[in-house]
């Protein structure tokens, strides 16, 4: 089901009833009625998937009453790496085993020792299978670690599995803060609800004004790279970068938005990216649950930054490729993730990778000039390895940078909508105004009065309807 259907805008309220008024103050009833709602959220997309998700649900539960009860380490780490085989053997099956039989031959075929053609699988990916599966693994991990306690409360659980704001696309939240949600009494907050529904508000814009506009022109110059000028190819990758970034942060405002409407409150997942001043601040602010859960879970067992200088650049490397490779399976997203581990590098060996932890600007109106250059040449790089990311193959996206770097680019683009190339610069001076708060439409009573909120309100509604079409998948889904 998607967030930008009339099936959802039908959906969302009924659960609200049934959720605050039948369940009333019942912590059991409310989760039953979650578990029971985001069941059906999910079985809408294909029914035949919630066994999957039963099933992982079902062995992280059991693994973590296990490692409850049991002291012996090597016990321990057998249900541990069970818990890990089973989780990410799904992921592997479902989402990379043709590409490592495809590379599998071909790395035969490159050493002159021909092997027969691979047996490809037709598969179906199952939605947020990505997302739900770190989820649960970071439960079964952090019990293992003797971090959190396990819950022997079993529909709680899978009510956090399968939390259906978060269920798909994120963010990837931590059983240390959601599961406690779950087993305490919830109340309606009249103020959080209200910024809930203004943050869904401002999701929904993103994704059908921002990101499903910017998708059409960008399919259509990725798609015809060859035959454009370097100013389109350029505006292109812009277009893109809009396109991924309001698609998915879009989605993410969405699920925390509607979380609050249940009185739950899950992690901020972006942060103004756009506005980062350095590679090291865009992926602390860029979809921040993935890159927090690859800290936590990989890069500090790895050694983290302890140890020497070309210890710690393997570890960073290894962090941006494995977290390319878990946006799929394809050497775009390697290459993706290689390029951006090379641009992190020369701030961590100067130790400048923690310099811009502060907002942008903070206290004032405008950047200075420094900070200006700052925020372009950090926009201008990730645009490049965005390229990458939305490219078919290696080949077509260094081809695609190629084309942009030619005399071209000072030419007129071939390919531009107005409003479109209006709708950006507003989005993104709503988004600077706002840049210390959580999202763009929490305005303060004070500085805002209520004529001029709801002015704005019924202008982005407005918006929204006029430009709500076809309903476009989120790009994370294939994720």
């Amino acid at each position: 089901m998607l967030f930008n259907s009339i099936e959802f805008a039908i959906f969302l309220p009924i659960v609200f009833f049934l959720y605050w008024f039948v369940a009333g103050r019942s912590i059991k009833g409310q989760n039953v009625i979650l578990l029971l709602s985001s069941y059906f959220f999910y079985g809408w997309w294909d029914w035949r998937f919630l066994s999957l998700i039963a099933f992982s649900s079902t062995v992280d539960y059991l693994v973590g009453v296990g490692l409850g009860k049991i002291d012996n380490e090597a016990k321990r780490k057998i249900l541990l790496f069970t818990s890990i085989l089973i989780n990410i053997g799904f992921l592997a099956f479902f989402k990379y085993l043709n590409f490592f039989a495809e590379n599998f031959h071909n790395a035969f075929a490159f050493l002159g020792k021909p092997i027969a053609d691979p047996i490809l699988i037709s598969l179906i990916l199952p939605v947020g299978i990505s997302f739900y599966t770190f989820q649960s693994l970071s439960y079964s991990i952090d019990i293992y670690r003797r971090k959190i306690e396990p819950t022997n409360d079993m529909i709680a659980f899978f009510a956090f599995v399968s939390f259906f704001p978060q269920l798909v696309a994120g963010p990837i939240e931590r059983a240390a803060n959601l599961i406690p949600q779950f087993l305490n009494n919830r109340e309606f907050k009249y103020e959080e609800a209200k910024d809930g529904v203004r943050q869904i508000l401002w999701g929904l814009f993103k994704k059908i004004v921002i990101a499903d506009t910017c998708a059409i022109y960008a399919n259509n110059i990725f798609a015809n790279y060859s035959n454009f000028s370097g100013s389109t190819l350029l505006l292109g990758a812009i277009f893109f970068a809009f396109q991924i970034y309001g698609d998915f942060s879009g989605y993410s405002d969405i699920a925390i938005g509607a979380s609050r409407l249940f009185g739950f409150n899950l992690m901020r997942n972006f942060a103004f990216p756009y506005f980062s001043r350095d590679i090291a601040e865009f992926w602390r602010r860029w979809h921040i649950s993935l890159s927090s859960w690859f800290r936590d879970y990989v890069y500090i067992p790895l050694g983290g930054s302890r140890g020497g200088r070309l210890l710690n650049a393997r570890n960073v490397f290894i962090i941006f490729i494995v977290s390319g490779f878990w946006h799929g399976a394809n050497w775009t997203f390697i290459a993706w993730g290689a390029l951006n581990a090379l641009y992190f590098l020369p701030l961590l060996l100067l130790n400048k990778n923690r310099v811009n932890t502060d907002t942008v600007a903070e206290g004032r109106f405008l950047p200075n000039m420094k900070e200006v250059f700052q925020i372009v040449l950090t926009f201008s790089i990730t645009l490049i390895a965005w390229v990458f990311f939305r490219s078919e193959s290696v080949i077509q996206a260094i081809d695609y940078v190629r084309g942009i770097f030619s005399m071209s680019l000072f030419s007129l683009p071939e390919v531009y909508s107005f409003d479109i190339l209006l709708f950006i610069p507003l989005f993104l001076l709503a988004e600077w105004l706002q840049r210390e708060k959580q999202h763009a439409l929490q305005f303060d009573k004070i500085i805002l009065p209520k004529v001029f909120r709801w002015g704005i309100y019924y202008v982005i509604i407005m918006v929204i309807l006029f430009y709500s079409g076809d309903q476009k998948q989120f790009i994370y889904f294939q994720f």
